[in-house]
């Protein structure tokens, strides 16, 4: 039977959760009004106060939710999904005065899928093992969050994210948390998000700390080709808001899978996109100005992060078997690199893991497109934080994932259920295994996510000493089935990409 807690106070109205193995628990609070009629496409508005109690005790809609192959056949679909999906949920060890840090998790998904209540982003461990007060939130997704069209919208997927944010910072006292120690944390698209919250004006004073995890490079292009493309799809004059608005949800999502297409390279079509006014400039080069350097700083990324992507598709494999090693190359040229440091870059990964790792194209591919998609873009936010932030620190995590025969390696995605201690999960057990190692390493991972939490700082006894990151040891935590600081790893390749997409 569930026991049901004490109504709180919030500024928005009263809600009622329950608690469940000693946490208090609230889902499905509302932070905006409906994005539904005239408010679809626009930035989010302000909940306004409800009357009565809010019954706290289940998970509001998912976000309509776009498509990724390897994760539908791995995993359950997220349902339901509507367009009034802006909420979020909380787990505290109790809703009283005292102020512990404030940890939230901002999904990831590619932005076109994913949200908070998704059992793999239970927050009852963490809460429970370290004290902290954890918090998801659903924000709008694909087309229905970040479509742009000139001088009408723009990045509202993002601005719901800071209106999370701002009901956090402003209601979260009311359940034992800490408004000035949030820390953000977010995997993929999610590290790409909690990269660029802190640059946005509109979050100013919400964020205290960041974690990023696998944080994909941060493309800074402002262009509305996306759109155009996606609004061929429904017959719609571009610009044309109010016929846009007249399509039901579910043709929205439909085309946005249609224009999208199968390849890899299209994920991140639908992104946040720096427009000068609610982001004013490249996360990076706020990074490097300095503008974030009160801001404690921990990210990383996994052994094998494109795996889980490359693995069976049609397009890498056709591609891989028809041109060997010249797919590198013709990958590297999607990026803008030309043919000759695409060569140069594929020689030096060839002469550097000869000794240690296999060297098949479909290898080199991976490790090129691990490193040019998540390592090296990480490495150049370490290298601008650690100039001006001494608490920087940098993982990678390398536990191998059984599934497939070990073909994944340790790819995206691998180190969420260690943050969270979800490995009840559906789908989980196949992806991550069953090897006895698995709950000792997300003990030391929760404990170190939980102590930057605390802090700025992940040390604790279960770990070597954890060094902050300078840009000429370059130490990096090692998180697999052995933990070790590591100095520069893979540091050869890491030089091939000097000069290459510079911001």
């Amino acid at each position: 039977m569930m026991e049901v807690m004490a109504i709180i106070e919030t500024k928005s109205g009263k809600v009622q959760g329950y608690r469940e193995k000693g946490i208090e628990i609230f889902k499905g609070i509302p932070y905006a009004e409906p994005p539904i009629g005239d408010l679809r496409f626009l930035p989010p508005v302000a909940r306004e106060s409800w009357d009565g109690v809010l019954d706290a005790t289940k998970f509001g809609p998912y976000s309509y939710q776009g498509y990724i192959r390897i994760l539908e056949r791995l995993f359950n679909k997220l349902e339901p999904e509507s367009e009034d999906c802006l909420t979020l949920n909380i787990w505290t060890p109790a809703a009283d005065g005292e102020k512990r840090p404030v940890m939230v998790w901002i999904h990831g998904g590619a932005f076109i899928t994913g949200g908070g209540a998704w059992e793999l982003y239970n927050g009852l461990a963490l809460a429970k093992r370290g004290n902290v007060v954890v918090v998801t939130i659903n924000y709008r997704l694909g087309a229905l969050g970040f479509l742009y069209i000139p001088d009408i919208t723009i990045n509202a997927g993002i601005l719901d994210q800071v209106l999370a944010l701002k009901w956090i910072h402003d209601n979260i006292e009311a359940f034992g948390g800490d408004p000035d120690n949030i820390t953000i944390f977010g995997e993929s698209a999610g590290g790409y998000s909690v990269l660029t919250l802190p640059v946005m004006p509109q979050a100013k004073g919400l964020i205290r700390r960041v974690i990023a995890q696998s944080a994909p490079s941060i493309e800074p292009d402002l262009s509305d080709k996306t759109t155009r493309g996606f609004m061929r799809k429904l017959k719609i004059k571009r610009g044309d808001i109010d016929a846009l608005r007249k399509i039901p949800p579910e043709r929205i999502i439909e085309a946005q899978t249609e224009f999208m297409g199968p390849e890899i390279t299209n994920l991140m079509l639908f992104r946040p996109l720096i427009d000068g006014d609610t982001i004013p400039k490249h996360p990076l080069k706020a990074f490097r100005d300095g503008d974030l350097k009160n801001i404690d700083f921990m990210i990383g990324t996994n052994l094998d992060e494109v795996k889980l992507f490359t693995f069976e598709d049609p397009t890498i494999t056709g591609m891989v078997k028809s041109l060997g090693e010249n797919s590198i190359i013709a990958l590297l040229s999607t990026s803008g690199i030309d043919a000759n440091k695409s060569r140069e870059v594929l020689d030096i990964y060839k002469n550097a893991r000869k000794e240690k790792f296999s060297i098949e194209p479909i290898d080199l591919l991976n490790a090129v497109a691990t490193d040019g998609m998540f390592r090296i873009p990480t490495i150049r936010f370490l290298e601008a934080q650690s100039k001006c932030q001494p608490n920087t620190f940098t993982y990678m995590f390398t536990f191998p994932s059984p599934q497939f025969n070990g073909a994944f390696g340790c790819p995206h995605f691998l180190e969420i259920p260690f943050v969270f201690d979800s490995f009840d999960t559906p789908g989980i057990p196949e992806f991550v295994g069953r090897d006895p190692d698995i709950d000792n390493l997300s003990e030391k991972v929760m404990d170190a996510w939980i102590a930057f939490a605390h802090t700025g700082n992940p040390n604790h006894d279960g770990l070597p000493e954890w060094s902050s990151y300078d840009n000429k040891k370059r130490p990096t935590m090692i998180l697999g089935k052995e933990c070790k600081i590591e100095n520069a790893p893979f540091d050869k390749e890491r030089e091939a990409w000097d000069g290459v997409n510079e911001i």
